[in-house]
């Protein structure tokens, strides 16, 4: 991309405004040092330290986009617990004040604890329930949806299979958001893949994309017969397969392919590197960037994201700075 085009579509991110419905988390951090072996069991005893909160799933999302300057519409539901005001704290130190959060008193908010001993990784805690929210949250979910449509530039689903995301939800809100002419993007789980139709992108990885099209992706040839069929099959303005270090491959219903190469130079931790893509590709494409243009951006986005550790968010100047550098 031209410097030029960088500078018109980038000018333009404060303008965008996206609603970004999902399933929501709260990421924790405890932070510490491993000296010795419990006496109880073969296990580290890690001495914490310290204690850290970020944005997780969809929230994740939304913040992404707020970093990059636009301006987004978080939807999404908690429990009625002590986790859910430390993520609507969290939330505001992340600058998102425009929210719908449907407090839902039968499940917890879900919460990611992480132990992390050094930058080592020790274990996971998962706090959550995964069943499908009431026809009730749906209905008020969507009703937010119709009357906020005419304000969107975009839309974006994050599925992380939590809940959230029904066929009832996404029946109706595809549909409304279809006739409007908005733009919808997707961030899939593969259980619900086949709900997906009629959407403008959706943003598979290459084992989600290969799992789901019955056919494990390890030629050039393969990836071809994957993208064509998911894209015809789903009825998809356009599907962008993520490939780890083989970059991003777009397809797009003019049949044109566009391989873009990997752009991180570290990988330190993917955690979020799919958010990341998903907003700025968004943001991007909502500020005026063809498909072609967007995911350019989005794999420069991504490679930034993934050189640092845990949810990972990209201000606009950084991206600026990281596309006007590219040799």
């Amino acid at each position: 991309m031209e410097k030029d085009r960088i500078e018109i579509i980038t000018n333009r991110f404060s303008d965008v405004r996206v609603l970004v419905l999902g399933d929501i988390m709260l990421d924790r951090y405890l932070w510490g040092e491993v000296e010795r072996i419990s006496p109880e069991a073969p296990v580290p005893i890690v001495s914490v330290t310290r204690e850290t909160a970020n944005l997780g799933g969809a929230a994740n999302v939304a913040a992404n986009v707020a970093a990059l300057g636009g301006k987004s519409l978080l939807l999404g539901v908690v429990g009625d617990d002590p986790f859910a005001e430390q993520f609507k704290t969290v939330m505001e130190q992340n600058g998102l004040y425009e929210t719908e959060l449907v407090i839902d008193p039968r499940r917890p908010t879900t919460v990611k604890s992480r132990i992390v001993a050094g930058s080592q990784q020790v274990v996971r805690i998962d706090r959550e329930i995964t069943d499908e929210i009431s026809p009730e949250i749906t209905a008020r979910f969507l009703a937010t949806v119709e009357r906020e449509l005419p304000n969107l530039d975009s839309i974006i689903i994050s599925d992380y299979g939590k809940g959230v995301i029904t066929y009832q939800l996404l029946s109706g809100l595809i549909s409304m958001a279809n006739k409007a002419g908005k733009f919808i993007a997707v961030d899939p789980k593969e259980v619900h893949f086949k709900n997906y139709r009629n959407v403008s992108v959706i943003t598979p990885n290459h084992h989600e994309a290969g799992f789901i099209s019955g056919k494990r992706i390890t030629s050039d040839k393969i990836l071809e017969q994957v993208g064509w069929l998911l894209l015809d099959e789903l009825n998809l303005e356009s599907l962008l397969i993520t490939r780890g270090e083989k970059g991003m491959t777009l397809f797009e219903k003019d049949r044109t392919r566009t391989d873009i190469p990997v752009e991180a130079k570290t990988v330190f931790d993917v955690t979020g590197a799919g958010d990341t893509v998903i907003a700025s590709l968004t943001v991007a494409k909502s500020a005026g960037a063809n498909m072609r243009e967007a995911a350019f951006i989005a794999n420069v986005a991504a490679g930034l994201a993934v050189a640092r550790f845990g949810t990972a968010r990209i201000t606009r100047n950084e991206l600026i700075e990281a596309l006007n550098n590219r040799k």
